[in-house]
């Protein structure tokens, strides 16, 4: 009988060399739980705002009102460090995965360190966009290619 094979090592915690774009958010008080630290769903707000903030400022256009569109198939987020009102969080931003119609991004969350490139993330969350068809006027949506603007953006965020 053979012994399973140990589950693959959970990737370690990321720091700020690993990610290449860069935004700043604000906190609310509203953002904090009854615990005193930042609400799990504003992470979720804060990595899909890091994703679409980034394309729609890079293609200087409404990514709402393009024929293809990305849509979330997945985002998860892995929690290191405490994080709240009223410090403001700085989001980065990296390209795991390019692919014919998907993306996986990466998001990391910083708050309160020192901005040196070691500094070790809060949290980091995983985002995948899937293209699909935005034009079908009966709602159909198939998936699609990314479109070369969106292309165009994200092959520098490719790490």
């Amino acid at each position: 009988m053979s012994t399973p094979a140990p589950p693959p090592a959970r990737p370690s915690r990321p720091t700020r060399a690993d990610y290449v774009d860069w935004r700043t958010a604000t906190t609310r008080w509203s953002d904090d739980d009854v615990y005193g630290h930042l609400n799990n769903a504003r992470y979720f707000d804060l990595i899909d705002t890091a994703v679409n903030a980034h394309l729609a400022e890079a293609t200087g256009t409404d990514i709402r009102d393009l024929p293809q569109i990305g849509v979330v198939a997945e985002v998860s987020c892995r929690y290191f460090a405490e994080m709240g009102y009223p410090r403001p969080i700085e989001l980065g931003l990296v390209v795991d995965r390019l692919g014919s119609s998907s993306v996986v991004y990466r998001v990391g969350l910083f708050q309160g360190g020192d901005g040196s490139a070691d500094e070790p993330a809060c949290a980091e969350g995983r985002f995948v966009h899937v293209y699909v068809d935005n034009s079908d006027p009966a709602g159909g949506r198939p998936v699609t290619p990314v479109p070369d603007l969106i292309r165009s953006v994200l092959e520098p965020l490719v790490r």
